[in-house]
């Protein structure tokens, strides 16, 4: 229930940010979204069988119909909905099945813990190397303020954070090298999906995606970098598994 509140107001932020104009056009694309975000989260919890996956297909047809019958049937708006269930609720939807990614299929909190701490890791520890020794841009047209410098520097510590967890958390049973491979990727498509929010509120004119946290701006803001890797290291995990 806690990723679905964040997957409303991520979805709010979202075509706010998007101009997706209309309330009760909001409204109904925003309970699509939900009822999404609850097929995929029901899914990976093994509570309905994978086949009703395959009721995704219809995303696409719906929300063309709906948009036909808008009053200003914007075929642009459309490709904006749909990103924003792949870019906010599937990847909320997806978070629920890392309590059932281990190897004994039994409900666990560790791997979704060692996924957030390995994130918040590279993120801290970006910033703070990126603030003492950063030099060279990592993009500076989207994000002025990232470094080569600051990725360096929170890669080593993840790859720190990944080897202590993997003693901590020996019931996932991932090897010394799977355990820092999940931390390079993790490392690598959050900031890819830092960037990508960056660009996407650059294009929106704004700061912050929203102010649901005061100093710290919106769901979208906090999660930007989860959201964008959870999808890679769902399939990374599954493979291993």
């Amino acid at each position: 229930m806690v990723f679905g509140g964040f997957t409303f107001l991520g979805l709010k932020e979202y075509f706010k940010l998007t101009k997706v104009s209309g309330k009760m056009l909001q409204n109904i694309y925003i309970l699509i979204g939900l009822l999404l975000y609850f097929l995929i989260g029901l899914i990976g919890l093994a509570r309905i069988d994978i086949t009703f996956s395959l009721l995704i297909l219809l995303l696409f047809p719906i929300v063309i119909a709906i948009e036909l019958y808008s009053k200003k049937h914007d075929w642009s708006r459309t490709g904006s909905v749909l990103t924003g269930y792949f870019y906010v609720a599937i990847p909320f939807g997806l978070m629920n099945s890392f309590f059932l990614l281990n190897h004994d299929g039994i409900y666990s909190f560790y791997l979704l813990l060692s996924f957030f701490v390995i994130v918040w890791c590279n993120d801290i520890f970006a910033y703070l190397s990126g603030s003492f020794f950063g030099k060279h841009k990592l993009f500076e047209r989207v994000s002025p303020k990232k470094t080569w410098e600051g990725f360096a520097g929170g890669l080593l510590f993840t790859f720190i954070a990944a080897y202590l967890l993997s003693l901590l958390f020996k019931q996932l049973q991932l090897s010394f090298i799977e355990w820092m491979f999940f931390a390079v990727i993790i490392v690598i498509t959050a900031t890819i999906g830092d960037l990508s929010e960056s660009m996407l509120k650059r294009n929106a004119g704004v700061k912050d995606s929203g102010n649901l946290m005061p100093g710290h701006g919106g769901v979208l803001d906090r999660f930007d970098a989860i959201l964008f890797a959870t999808p890679f290291v769902f399939i990374y995990i599954k493979f291993l598994l």
